[in-house]
């Protein structure tokens, strides 16, 4: 599982630490750098899964760019930056970390490294002694005396993807390089888009990032699998609306059966029930619904990311969508990283989750920082006067910490 992520000369950040739990909320004013943290993810899942450098970056065909591209993925005076993630395999932590030198049209490894956190062994490292090279000397451990195996790997693309093919003579490097590569690549951003959720979609073995093929994920399970999880949804999102939701569920449409559309039966006390589709649902059912599709279709030991996972949830029912985020997480044994400016969730998330709340803000030359609400100084002043939602809404976590700063 991942554990931890530090930005260093990322976009808004100098440096700073995201740390990774079960489930945690990350909290901040608009640009306070919350986006800037989550592109750092969708940066790390990328290369790990094989994308160039500056396609990573800057987008292809197939790929949206960072926010900002090339242009701004760096602090602005810098012209590199980097990100050290430390992720656990077989009971031991390792910290991967690698450097990126950023051009106008390029984007290269400068530095790569993976470590073992206890007793400092290296797996791999890089050094790269000209700058102009676009081949970069890499040492893959074989023992504790000397640079091990040596191999020239592309700057274009992360030397941890490449090592998943390399012939190693310590075949355990292979096993570790390969399980964190997973766990990076397998990082899921969802940012659920309702009006691409409502036209029918082809059948899919894995959700879009903006949920739009929902139906086609649903409707491609197989029939036990597809019976289990549609009852959960129904189970869920029965608390959510004012009327009764009798049954949730995905078929295949169309004279070739390779679309499918989502469909929810309702029903008022007194009144016969009847059937809705996508076209017909709420923006937040919608929205709910796709969140827990992530949950439930993803494989265990992912990461996952929502932007603001309220949006378009009455405030009345955040208290199911937390405990929904939990049991399902727990279950799934799937970290959830959500953001929200929504002070009924905060409130809703009451005080035992404290410890897992992260505050982005930035100080007074711009620069963001990420820390835990509960090492806030005047934490324990400000939770006497008030709970989590109304200390944030009224300001006073941004007072504390630029009295910090």
């Amino acid at each position: 599982m991942i554990k931890s992520v530090k930005l260093k000369n990322w976009k808004s950040y100098e440096e700073s630490i995201l740390y990774i739990d079960s489930l945690m909320i990350l909290i901040g004013t608009n640009s306070s750098g919350k986006s800037n943290a989550i592109d750092a993810l969708i940066f790390l899942s990328r290369i790990a899964n094989g994308v160039g450098i500056f396609q990573a970056i800057s987008g292809d065909i197939n790929l949206d760019p960072l926010r900002g591209g090339a242009e701004w993925v760096c602090r602005k005076g810098t012209n590199a930056f980097t990100l050290e993630a430390v992720l656990e395999y077989a009971g031991n932590d390792y910290e991967y970390s690698i450097t990126v030198k950023v051009g106008e049209a390029r984007a290269l490894v400068a530095e790569e490294k993976l470590t073992a956190c206890n007793g400092n062994q290296r797996l791999f490292y890089t050094n790269l002694r000209d700058e102009e090279l676009l081949n970069i000397p890499t040492y893959f451990a074989t023992g504790k005396q000397g640079k091990g195996q040596h191999f020239e790997l592309s700057r274009n693309t992360s030397i941890l993807y490449q090592s998943k093919i390399l012939q190693l003579k310590k075949k355990g490097i292979t096993d570790i390089t390969t399980d964190l590569a997973k766990q990076l690549s397998g990082i899921f951003v969802l940012d659920p888009i309702p009006n691409h959720m409502r036209d029918y979609s082809p059948l899919s073995e894995k959700l879009s990032f903006d949920g739009s093929n929902i139906a086609g994920v649903l409707a491609a399970l197989g029939d036990e699998s597809r019976e289990s999880i549609q009852k959960k949804l129904t189970s869920y999102l029965k608390k959510i609306p004012e009327r009764d939701i009798v049954h949730v569920w995905s078929e295949h449409v169309g004279k070739f059966h390779t679309d499918a559309m989502l469909y929810c039966e309702e029903a008022w006390q007194g009144d016969d029930n009847y059937i809705v589709d996508a076209r017909g649902m709420s923006d937040g059912t919608l929205r709910f619904l796709a969140i827990m599709a992530a949950l439930l279709t993803n494989e265990p030991n992912k990461l996952i990311v929502v932007e603001e996972v309220d949006n378009g949830l009455h405030p009345s029912r955040v208290n199911v969508l937390l405990n929904m985020l939990k049991e399902l997480g727990d279950e799934k044994n799937i970290d959830v990283l959500i953001t929200t400016h929504n002070p009924a969730l905060l409130d809703a998330a009451g005080t035992v989750m404290i410890p897992f709340i992260t505050v982005a803000h930035r100080d007074d030359r711009g620069q963001s920082h990420l820390k835990l609400l509960e090492d806030i100084q005047e934490l324990p002043k400000m939770i006497s006067t008030g709970n989590i939602g109304e200390i944030v809404t009224n300001g006073k976590v941004e007072s504390a910490l630029a009295r910090e700063g």
